[in-house]
């Protein structure tokens, strides 16, 4: 009996052509080297002609450096492979696969909207965050999810990076995004030594932004109580208003933050201020049932007639 093997090729490569699966084509080109040879080639171009180059975006994602390569050399120029390449190239970033990421600029990645950057500098990659800017990727390019690169690794708490990135000219006030600005985005994830890496870097700690206002009200929000003090011994205002929430001192009795609420009243926070979607501090105590609140909220001074919305959840 004659085995597979012993087919003359222009006979298997007509009945490989009548395959439809890919998986099946990967089957038998996995049966032996000399099929994965023959075979292996062809698999990839359907993968570019019938499947858009999926594969090159699961190797970017994994990490598998031979069969992006592969996949990039059975398509490198066509329009399917060039439109893979964008977001390939965010992947391998993310992921942290630096080979991948070199491959994808050697064919043609473009790095002018600042995603790549992004992507790696979420990922904590400071090596390849190097390499993207050694290969003119702009630190300050605005975009995706995060705005910029900088805010992006401040969310994580990477102050190597984030440093690397402030090295390279990354504005430490650039506004929006997620959080609003790279301080908010440290504030927000609690990371003390990513503030103050930001702050002595020239971050204004009474800028406005995001949902919540400022730094000092998404701390107070949280309860991050060290990270209050950090912010009000640099000069953030405890009586500044704006965002959701109004004020420091309402964001700390949403959040139920006694200690913090009367931290900020010692600070000189205004207990009969007005703001934000709940009116005042002893109505976000009182709506979000805070009884030691309210009665400290009182015990100094708060206004128990003040006018103002209490029935917003």
């Amino acid at each position: 009996m004659v085995s597979l093997i012993d087919l003359p090729e222009e006979l298997l490569s007509a009945t490989f052509g009548y395959l439809v699966s890919e998986n099946d084509m990967n089957a038998i080109a996995r049966t032996n080297r000399h099929l994965f040879g023959l075979f292996n080639p062809r698999l990839y171009r359907h993968n570019v002609e019938c499947s858009n180059g999926s594969a090159l975006t699961w190797a970017a994602r994994y990490g598998h450096q031979n069969t992006a390569r592969a996949i990039l050399s059975a398509g490198a120029c066509t329009d399917t492979i060039q439109s893979r390449i964008q977001g390939a190239l965010i992947w391998a970033a993310e992921g942290g696969h630096g080979p991948i990421v070199e491959l994808l600029l050697d064919y043609g990645a473009d790095l002018k909207d600042g995603d790549a950057l992004q992507a790696a500098s979420h990922g904590g990659h400071e090596s390849l965050v190097k390499l993207l800017i050694d290969n003119g990727a702009d630190v300050n390019s605005h975009g995706g999810a995060y705005r910029s690169a900088l805010q992006a690794a401040s969310c994580k708490g990477y102050e190597p990076l984030m440093k690397l990135l402030i090295d390279n000219g990354a504005d430490v006030n650039a506004q929006g995004g997620a959080y609003g600005s790279a301080l908010l985005a440290a504030s927000q994830e609690g990371h003390e030594q990513s503030v103050k890496l930001l702050i002595d870097s020239g971050a204004d700690v009474n800028a406005q932004g995001g949902v919540y206002g400022n730094a000092l009200q998404v701390a107070s929000w949280n309860g991050y109580e060290q990270l209050v003090k950090l912010l009000i011994s640099h000069g953030a205002d405890v009586n500044t208003q704006g965002g959701a929430l109004g004020s420091a001192l309402q964001a700390a009795c949403h959040g139920g933050h006694e200690e913090l609420a009367e931290l900020l009243i010692n600070d000189g926070a205004d207990v009969n201020a007005k703001g934000g979607d709940c009116g005042n501090a002893l109505q976000v105590a009182l709506l979000k049932g805070h009884q030691e609140l309210v009665k400290l909220l009182i015990s100094h001074g708060a206004d128990v007639n003040a006018q103002g919305v209490q029935d917003k959840e």
